[in-house]
């Protein structure tokens, strides 16, 4: 707090000392001044189209059903034999390897498998180059 001098009693000075803040005002306006112009000039940016459209003339093929038991067999297609490892990676490469687009694979398993099988089949399926990958779950009873 200011103090007065020479001629009064000693009590403190009741003005305001503005000259801070006028510096910290003359800073801010230079500020701004040198930085509004540049916030008017428009950078254009190509972005990427990240997920390309079916032509109306494609048709996006029949999706793979894959079935998880609780047991941990597995079936896919309309299959009524469970299918070996082997039998679902070779499905999943010729889904991996067929032109855009590719068909979904669509994984319905029970809700007590264990969750290390489920995962041992969606890394076979990224191993195989599969891009659509979907969860298929039935409503409560």
């Amino acid at each position: 707090m200011a103090m007065s001098s020479g001629t009064e009693s000693g009590s403190p000075m009741s003005e305001i000392n503005v000259t801070p803040l006028v510096d910290v005002m003359l800073v801010l306006l230079i500020i701004f001044m040198i930085t509004a112009p540049l916030m008017s000039h428009r950078i254009t940016v190509k972005l990427p189209n990240a997920n390309p459209r079916i032509e109306d003339n494609q048709q996006r093929p029949p999706p793979l059903d894959v079935a998880i038991k609780e047991d941990g067999s597995i079936y896919y297609g309309d299959s009524t034999t469970a299918a070996t490892e082997a039998e679902l990676i070779q499905q999943f490469k010729i889904i991996g390897n067929s032109p855009p687009p590719q068909p979904e694979v669509q994984i319905r398993a029970a809700q007590n498998t264990e969750f290390g099988i489920v995962r041992k089949v969606l890394a076979d399926a990224k191993d195989s180059s599969v891009v659509h990958i979907d969860f298929v779950t039935t409503g409560k009873e």
